[in-house]
């Protein structure tokens, strides 16, 4: 489905070129969910913005189901099937939620299906689906509609920077219920986070070190490698 060939990416500072990734190949195959980890400042935030295609790599291809969307901006990626969603969330003054659902969706849904969309990341329907997205909203409030959004809107690849932010622990265990469905409906997910209880169900895990892919492997193989370091006690860290 996914592959990323020698994927790397640089920007300009005040000490010259930095390299973020270097050398960056993987795969996501369909119906897989593959969890990226590793210390902060590691690129994992910058992977997923190349996948969706926010940032433009300066080596290396990606292709998706077998074409090369290396050139693609985020709105034909998204035409393809690849929705992706931001670790802070985007506000827009003026749309109400269940306008905005619907604008993911691509078509009118009722209220009682934009209300269980809301109802899967841990809000009371009727509270909010008839708001505006504006300032009124906490981050964390922000962050569980757009996840909505993204469950709303017809894809094959969904991709979450770091889902579990601002969340609450109830809501954060109704996420996990909402990520296993998805994939048992055929979708692929790649997460962007240190959670260990979204690493525990995962298909894969790829670690991201020094912008490269240190280690990857099957969860069972690599959470224990990553849970017997100080590192990862710290990345496994629990939600507020």
């Amino acid at each position: 489905m996914l592959e990323l060939k020698n994927i790397s990416f640089s920007v300009d500072d005040e000490k010259g070129q930095k390299t973020i990734l270097s050398d960056v190949s993987l795969e996501v195959e369909k119906n897989e969910f593959v969890v990226v980890t590793g210390p902060n400042g590691s690129g994992k935030s910058t992977l997923a913005k190349l996948i969706a295609g926010i940032e433009k790599p300066v080596g290396g291809s990606i292709f998706f189901d077998g074409e090369d969307i290396t050139g693609l901006d985020i709105t034909s990626r998204a035409r393809l099937g690849i929705a992706y969603a931001f670790q802070q969330p985007v506000r827009f003054k003026g749309i109400k939620v269940i306008d905005l659902l619907r604008l993911a969706a691509q078509s009118k849904i009722t209220v009682a299906q934009a209300c269980d969309y809301l109802a899967k990341v841990g809000l009371c329907a009727r509270d909010y689906v008839n708001r505006e997205v504006n300032a009124s909203l906490s981050g964390g409030e922000l962050k569980r509609i757009e996840i909505a959004t993204v469950l709303a809107r017809p894809s094959k690849l969904m991709v979450f920077d770091e889902p579990e932010a601002g969340i609450d622990l109830w809501s954060f265990k109704n996420l996990i219920e909402t990520f296993e469905k998805m994939r048992d409906k055929g979708r692929s997910i790649i997460i962007i986070s240190h959670q260990e209880r979204i690493l525990n169900i995962a298909d894969r895990i790829i670690v991201i070190a020094d912008g490269k892919v240190s280690n990857q492997g099957a969860a069972q193989e690599i959470l224990p490698k990553l849970l017997g370091t100080t590192a990862a006690v710290k990345m496994c860290a629990k939600v507020d």
